[in-house]
């Protein structure tokens, strides 16, 4: 899932409370939901506190995230 499919639904208070969880703002989330890139630092507190529904992967798609997960890194796209 996308991190703008994510936080789409939330009311501003539920958004308020995940950017916290991110150790973030709402108007930077946004921003990355909206294609603003994130630090690799931010997508990966993004997926914890999502709870994976919104992968670092997803967001930092230029990253091996692979080797940090001990796995082999996907093939680019072509």
């Amino acid at each position: 899932m996308n991190l703008l499919d994510y936080i789409k639904p939330m009311k501003a208070a539920a958004l308020e409370a995940f950017a916290l969880k991110c150790r973030s703002t709402p108007g930077q989330i946004r921003q990355v939901a909206y294609g603003r890139r994130a630090s690799a630092e931010l997508a990966i507190r993004i997926d914890m506190a999502s709870d994976g529904a919104v992968r670092c992967e997803d967001i930092r798609p230029d990253i091996d995230w692979g080797y940090l997960r001990n796995q082999p890194a996907e093939p680019a796209a072509a």
